[in-house]
This record gives structure tokens, sequence and C-alpha cells, in this order.
């Protein structure tokens, strides 16, 4: 079975229904109007360089039914060369770039034609859409003098109202522009197969940021939008976040390959903070931070605002090198629920599915309703993480109030993480832990689920620090570690080679094995 995922006016994103990870059971023929386009090998794939509004159709060499889709019509096509842009990598584009993006119609389509355009910060613009043909490089410029520094909010002199122009880690703070960014937008897409490469490799962003006036500018910065795509295009080598949507509706990535060097710094491919009703579907990330790393902010945000990231869902993905294959928090104090993960692969992950938390992120940040089922891991050092005891990324990360052991009160400071199902997931080559789940004394997590679930230890396994806590302690080839759960339930969980105990249970309410 095929499902359509996304069309545009030149681009199709589909999805094979089946239960196989990632990776198609076998490589098949693409075709489109009975001529062969490509091999491909993965559940969601996708065809590009499309005529608007018109009808075709697609078959699939092992699918007996042909498909029959139509692409959206639009209302008018630029070309960027038409305004005086180069693409030779050397001569300063942005001019030409923006122009040619402000004086779109709506419903229109920019066109980057094979070549490389250095750039500096482009905005893009409400019912359009950007194509980056095969070829096509959006070049970040390396003159970090000339990018604009957004303040972190500003206020209107009239009404007094406050608005949010930049965030990081969960703080509303200065940031440089970003690559390509939007605010208050709506209807936007970007497609094709070409790159959004940050080119921060040859800046000083990964090397003197901390003595930076602002926080590093993501690749991509989306803030109070609303019906949004990315799909195909390969983004890299950003000088932080590589997606960064920011209290966003309705926000759709398909499709696309997220990359960075494994040192670079904080180049997470994916933060969707606080927003409602994101999918993820059909990427590839190898980056230097976590892959996907799902957000609503700290504390201070949580003051002032409700808006909780809901409604997200993460499926057919391949998650390599980062240190978390899919994370929750640390920043969340809005709260995370509904979220589903599914028909991923992790390879070579330090954590596969990671949720971090600590006290004082407050008493909105309820994480619960989390289910991550159909997962394959090889070579992730610690599968599963659950850890209340968070010390990154905050000034007061190595306090007493962050590591006492002692059970504190509850009070407006304290977090409250809920149900987390693990549900057919089969990991080979871990090393540290089959899972750290750690949770407060004074609240613990409400209950853990693990159902079809098998961990293998590398023979060679070697120790490490399964959790960012004080005072951790290196582990290796630790089963699953629970303390501070109200129930546990484990149905049908293979672990080998462990060392030790396979279950450690330690302050939970009730420990269910079957």
């Amino acid at each position: 079975m095929i499902r359509l995922v996304y069309v545009s006016a030149v681009s199709a994103c589909f999805e094979r229904v089946n239960e196989s990870p990632y990776y198609a059971p076998a490589p098949f023929t693409v075709s489109l109007d009975g001529a062969a386009r490509y091999t491909a090998e993965t559940n969601v794939f996708s065809l590009f360089d499309l005529t608007p509004d018109t009808a075709y159709t697609l078959t699939l060499s092992d699918e007996p039914e042909p498909f029959a889709f139509r692409t959206a019509g639009e209302s008018f096509a630029l070309n960027v060369r038409d305004f005086g842009a180069v693409g030779d990598g050397q001569h300063d584009d942005t001019a030409a770039l923006q122009s040619a993006l402000d004086l779109l119609p709506a419903g229109g389509r920019l066109i980057l034609p094979a070549g490389t355009y250095l750039t500096l910060p482009l905005r893009l613009k409400s019912h359009t859409t950007l194509e980056l043909k095969r070829g096509a490089v959006l070049l970040g410029s390396t003159d970090r003098e000339r990018y604009p520094i957004l303040p972190g909010e500003a206020t209107d002199p009239v009404t007094g109202e406050r608005r949010i122009f930049g965030t990081f880690e969960g703080l509303i703070q200065p940031m440089y522009q970003a690559l390509l960014s939007a605010q208050n937008g709506e209807d936007m897409a970007v497609v094709g197969e070409g790159v959004l490469d940050g080119n921060a490799q040859n800046s000083d962003f990964w090397t003197d940021f901390r003595s930076f006036p602002a926080a590093r500018p993501r690749l991509v910065s989306l803030l109070h939008c609303r019906s949004v795509v990315f799909h195909g295009v390969t983004a890299q080598n950003s000088p932080s976040w590589n997606f960064h949507p920011f209290h966003c509706t309705d926000v759709g990535f398909y499709d696309l390959a997220v990359l960075a060097p494994k040192n670079s710094p904080n180049t997470d491919a994916m933060d969707p903070e606080a927003c409602d009703g994101v999918t993820i579907l059909g990427c590839r990330f190898s980056v230097g931070d976590d892959c996907i790393a799902i957000k609503s902010g700290k504390i201070e945000l949580a003051e002032r605002f409700s808006w909780p990231a809901v409604r997200h869902t993460v499926r057919n993905c391949l998650m390599e090198y980062g240190h978390g294959a899919v994370t929750l928090g640390s920043e969340s104090a809005m709260g995370i629920r509904a979220l589903t993960v599914s028909q991923c692969c992790f390879h070579e992950t330090d954590r596969g599915l990671r949720i971090k938390t600590r006290r004082g992120r407050g008493e909105k940040c309820a994480i619960t309703n989390i289910t991550f089922e159909n997962i394959r891991m090889d070579g992730v050092l610690t599968p599963v993480v659950i850890n209340m005891w968070y010390n990154c990324c905050d000034p007061d990360r190595f306090s007493e109030y962050v590591w006492s052991r002692e059970k504190l009160p509850v009070d407006g400071r304290t977090p409250h993480l809920g149900a987390f199902t693990f549900r057919d997931m089969v990991c080979t080559g871990a090393q540290v832990a089959a899972c750290y789940i750690d949770g407060l004394p004074e609240r613990p997590i409400d209950e853990v689920t693990f159902e079809n679930v098998s961990v293998t230890f590398a023979p060679d396994a070697r120790p490490g620090i399964p959790a960012m806590q004080n005072f951790a302690r290196e582990r290796c080839r630790l089963g699953l570690y629970c303390e501070n759960v109200g129930a546990v339930r484990l149905k049908n969980v293979r672990l080998t080679g462990v060392d030790g105990d396979e279950v450690i249970a330690n302050n939970c309410g009730t420990v269910e094995r079957s």
C-alpha cells in the first residue's frame, strides 16, 4: 500500500505502509507514467521536477496497482537568476535572493537552478514555495559581523505588548538571524533536491561561540508559523541547531537529510519547541548532538505562557552518530505529550530514546502519553534513558537542589513524568546499559512499560556514563535499571550479555515481569 504524504506543485512524497523500520523489505523501482525513475530502498521516497497542476500515475515494481495523484497548482514561478543572482559561490547573492522572495506573489514559487548561492540570512514569505533544484546550494556567509542580531523580545512602545524574536536552549535571548527564517508566517514550503549549507566549518561558529554577543544562528528558524513544509532538501553544517520551529503549528519535515560532523557543537538536527503538530517522516540524521530534541522551554517561559509540545509524530527515520536519537527535553517546562516514535532505525548514537528533565523545570513540565514502538538499534550505547537529574545548560546545574538524593518537597518547581511505553524494539551491540531510568524520590515516574523488547550487549562493551547527572558512575553491560518509578511492567523482555542482575529496581512501587 502507498500513502501520499505531501504534494507541492513540483514535488511529491510517498510512504509505503508496512511494518519494516525505515528500509523497505526489498529494493523497488519507482516509475512515473510508465518511465522508470530510480531504484529506492526506503519506505519513504519522493519525486521531483514535476509539472504544476498535472495528473500523474506512479507505479512500483512490487506493487500490483498504480497510484494516481495530481500536483498542486501555482500562481507564478520566478527564476532567481532573473534578479541578478550569480550562483558562483563567490558573489554575494543576498540582495537578489531576498528581492525575489519578497516580490514572489501569493501561490508562487522561486526557483534556484544549479549553482552555489552565497548569502546572508534570508526571510521566507507566506503562501510561497522555495525550490532548490538538484545541484543548487544555498551557502551561508562566514562573515558573522554581517549577520543581524535579533532581540530576544521587543516591546511595542504604544501598547506595551512584548513579542518574542529569539530563543535558545529554552530561554528568550538575542540571537543571530538564521540562514532561513520566518515569523508569523503561514503556508510556506522549501522543496527540492538541493542543499542548505550553513558553511559553519569555514567560520568561527563552531570554535569561538562562547564569546559571541548573541546565540549562534540556526540554519532554519520558524517563530509563530503555521502550515510549513520542508521536503527533500539536504541541510548541513549548521552554525548550531539545524531546524528550530518555536510555537508553530502543523509543520512537516519529509524525506530530508540533516548532516554535520560528529564533533560539531550543538548541531541538533531538529528541535521543535512548544509546537503543536510536528511530523518528521522519512528523514536521515547524522549530527554532532541530538538528532531530534523535542522541547517546550524552561520555567521562565512556562511562567508566562502555556505552549506545550503536543501531537508530534516521528516515523520511518534513520538516526546516526548523535548524542541521542530521539530526545525529550531537557527544556520541557511547558510539557510534552502525545508523541509517537515508530519504525525508526538508530545507528551508533550514544543514547537511543532519551527523556531528560530536572528539578526546576516546574509544575507545568508534565511529560506523558509517550509511545516508542517498532525500533531497531545497532551500536547504541544505552538504548533507553529517562533521567530526572539532568545537569547541563543551567547556571545551577551543580547545585545541591539539582543533585540532592533527599526527598524534597513537591512545589511549583517540581516536574512530572507520566506513562511511557517501549514496544517491539530490537537492540544489538549495546555497551553501557539496556536502560537507565532514574526518577525523583519526591515525584517518581508514574509508569514504564517494556513489551517485546530485546537487548544484546557487544562482546567488547566498554564502560560509559548512561545519563548526564551529577556524580554519575560509569556502567558497563548494566541491565534494566529503574529507580523511583511507580510501576515497571516487563512483558517478553530478553537481555543477552548482562553483567549482574537483569532487572534492578530501587524504590519502585511494583515490578511485573511476564
